[in-house]
């Protein structure tokens, strides 16, 4: 359970902490923009998602067991925390991801990492492509620019609210929406290793900034970003609060868990590696405890940024200490100008993740899988959907598991993750 920086640090060379360094920039442009928008449609403020970056992404590197893995918040925690949130408050969120922690460093003492394995692979792309719908439907509210109240998470009830405010459609905010939906997957194609969503989000936020034109920004939404990280805070820790708050506590360790070892899975066939699970546990932990109490998100392992440190030349986990040191940096020097960034040029970068995140090349590939193996897919989407991801999961890992007993005497399918790397 030896944290990988550690063993990088045997050999280590001016050579590997130039490549670092640069790839550590280069992610923190990507990471930035993309963590003030996945706290903002979480329910948060933007200074929760630098936040996690910047607190989550340091530990992660650290402490964790993968020489590239990109820690901070990540959209398959948009459904999640929005729900905790607005359930039980902010203050609830940063309990149950405290609790999260705790869980999953005990779940790395325990040697639990190897159990990743057990979670079929089509509830996990069921539960994501759900997810990135759900993601997809809450970001339209900014990207036509409504008036209306924070749109519902669910889509039993977020459609209806939508339709309801069809007539206050901001033309002008549904324009520089689709400019950044257009960049950014434009950019994304034709260089994927290059931070174009920070430079598609900027350009689109200076252009509302320099004529003016009649779109909400960070500022007029939240005021002005604080700079820095804000003093630690204990939440409330008493036992009946404790008590209401573990199963959400339980789902983002679940959540943190499968989605960092999936991404150090990817990573592992990026550089032809191998990561320590149990460490990558523990590294998840820690960065789950100290988070919270500077206000942050739940952090895992993020897949694309994790990818994007790859192609950029990152290969230790310095590259990803570097990454979380220039968002801080950023913050400190740089606070008033994110005020300026648009919502829906932020809702558009949010988008082109849905849609990235569904992986829309592999219909054909989930079409061909076998009955059983298909119909759990489509069972745990539709769950995620239109119940709750704790009930998806829950379901969705029960039935894979009595379908993997009915197969006991049938070769079980190669799991394979998919190289979400584009995301």
């Amino acid at each position: 359970m030896k944290p990988k920086l550690l063993t990088t640090l045997h050999d280590y060379s001016w050579r590997l902490f130039v490549g670092d360094a640069l790839a550590g920039v280069t992610i923190a442009l990507v990471a930035l923009p993309l963590s003030i928008a996945i706290a903002i449609a979480s329910g948060a403020t933007p200074k929760a998602g630098l936040v996690t970056a910047i607190v989550g992404g340091f530990l992660i590197s650290l402490l964790g067991g993968s020489r590239v893995q990109i820690g901070g918040p990540t959209g398959a925690f948009i459904v999640v925390v929005a729900s905790v949130i607005t359930q039980f408050g902010l203050d609830g969120l940063l309990l149950a991801t405290l609790l999260a922690g705790f869980i999953l460093v005990v779940g790395g003492l325990v040697r639990a990492g190897r159990f990743i394995s057990l979670v079929p692979e089509p509830v996990i792309e069921g539960f994501t492509v759900g997810i990135a719908l759900i993601i997809a439907v809450s970001q339209l509210k900014d990207l036509l620019g409504l008036s209306t109240a924070r749109v519902p998470a669910d889509l039993i009830h977020g459609l209806p609210a939508l339709w309801a405010a069809r007539s206050q459609v901001n033309v002008t905010a549904l324009a520089v929406g689709t400019f950044a939906i257009a960049g950014i997957a434009l950019l994304r194609h034709r260089i994927p290793w290059f931070p174009g969503s920070l430079l598609v989000v900027a350009a689109a936020s200076a252009l509302v900034a320099l004529l003016p034109l009649p779109v909400d920004t960070i500022y007029s939404r939240f005021g002005p970003l604080p700079a820095g990280l804000p003093p630690p805070h204990i939440p409330d820790l008493s036992i009946a609060r404790i008590g209401e708050l573990l199963p959400s506590a339980f789902l983002i360790a679940f959540l943190a868990a499968v989605e960092s070892l999936l991404s150090a899975i990817v990573a592992d066939r990026m550089i032809g590696s191998s990561h320590r699970s149990n460490a990558e546990l523990l590294g998840q932990g820690a960065a789950n405890i100290i988070s919270p109490l500077f206000g942050g998100l739940p952090a895992t392992g993020a897949i694309a940024r994790t990818a994007t440190n790859v192609r950029a030349g990152g290969r230790t986990p310095v590259a990803g200490i570097v990454h979380a040191a220039t968002i801080l940096a950023i913050s400190l020097a740089a606070a008033p100008l994110a005020g300026y960034l648009t919502m829906p040029a932020l809702a558009g970068l949010l988008v082109v993740t849905a849609w990235l995140m569904s992986e829309p090349t592999r219909w054909g590939e989930r079409m061909s899988l076998r009955p059983g193996d298909r119909a759990l897919f489509f069972m745990t989407m539709i769950l995620t959907v239109l119940s709750n991801l704790t009930i998806a999961i829950a379901i969705g890992t029960g039935a894979g598991m009595g379908l993997r007993l009915l197969r006991r005497n049938v070769e079980p399918a190669a799991w394979n993750p998919a190289d979400r790397s584009k995301l």
